[in-house]
């Protein structure tokens, strides 16, 4: 069976590449010119340009390939421009799926790995009840925005296209950037959190996430769109003193700020950012990301029909990625 993994260099896209592969896949990972290939160094792996600004070029580039998975990992999480969202998530969804019609591609099923936040803050009264597939999304940030958008798209196609949509929570593990950041900035002595709320969070392990995408594959229901998270819900510290833990309890000062602090740090870092050239975390997404409350997801469809099972919970997996972080000189 010949699978196309797009966004195959990124944290995500490496891990399913690898997974790919042992389970006997003919690989094929879709990169860039500019793509890092450091953990794409198996042997095995097909590599396949694909630009996906462009459904003539990308015709050009898959004519003659017949995959029967394509895996479409590829986007940003981060952007200088709110319309950069929208072209490479939004555009390069269509024209990826466009460009596989155009090419009468025989596929037995399209994966599309999209996120939890095309919800927004939605469900914030207390007690938080779970987000679910039922629920309309209003999303709060230019990202979740462009991944509905990708959503709807796919929609649009019907059955034209066989697809499953997975929607994972905060995605972490070894390679991982984002969160990193947090480690980074608890072995410096400092640890920052936002808002008085109680705050809900969710998490999923990549290795987690990896498993869903394999099991979507062949199982669960063409059109269906699954939640992914590890089924547990942890407090907003939660993470943060994990990491400590692991990191040997650092001395460090905890210091909680009403919203309105970070609204003015993620103003300047957005203007800082575009004034430099250089994505920063600390944008206008990232403050409404942080500023929500409830981040419980229903991912009992995805155990019930895809046969999903999470095997790391938010300590192990966190145990993990920093002794992961420390083997590769990031900490």
């Amino acid at each position: 069976m010949k699978i196309l993994i797009t966004g195959a260099s990124g944290f995500i896209g490496s891990f399913i590449v690898e997974e790919a592969l042992k389970k006997g896949f003919d690989t094929w990972a879709a990169v860039r010119k500019s793509s890092s290939k450091k953990y794409l160094k198996d042997e095995r792996i097909n590599f396949i340009e694909l630009n996906l600004s462009s459904k003539a070029k990308l015709i050009e580039q898959l004519r003659g390939h017949d995959f029967d998975y394509v895996v479409h990992a590829a986007g940003v999480t981060k952007c200088l421009n709110k319309q950069d969202f929208h072209r490479i998530n939004t555009e390069g969804t269509k024209n990826l799926l466009d460009a596989i019609l155009e090419l009468q591609m025989p596929l037995k099923r399209f994966v599309f790995v999209s996120s939890l936040s095309i919800f927004g803050a939605i469900k914030e009264q207390q007690p938080y009840d779970e987000i679910r597939e039922t629920d309309t999304p209003r999303p709060n940030t230019e990202y979740g925005r462009s991944k509905l958008a990708a959503e709807k798209y796919l929609e649009s196609l019907g059955s034209r296209v066989p697809y499953i949509i997975l929607r994972p929570t905060g995605v972490y593990g070894p390679r991982e950037k984002d969160y990193f950041m947090m480690a980074k900035s608890i072995k410096q002595h400092s640890d920052f959190a936002v808002g008085y709320k109680r705050q809900d969070i969710t998490f999923v392990y990549v290795s987690d996430v990896v498993q869903a995408i394999i099991l979507a594959l062949d199982k669960g229901n063409n059109g269906r769109k699954y939640f992914l998270s590890d089924g547990e819900v942890y407090q907003s510290t939660t993470f943060s003193d994990l990491i400590h833990e692991e990191l040997g309890r650092p001395w460090w000062i905890r210091i909680t700020a009403p919203i309105w602090v970070l609204r003015i740090i993620t103003f300047f870092g957005e203007y800082i950012g575009r004034m430099t050239g250089k994505v920063t975390a600390l944008n206008n997404d990232k403050f409404n990301i942080l500023r929500q409350r409830n981040w419980r997801c229903d991912i009992q469809p995805a155990i019930n029909e895809l046969g999903y099972k999470p095997t790391v919970k938010l300590a192990e997996g966190v145990s993990r990625s920093i002794k992961w972080y420390k083997e590769q000189g990031w900490l």
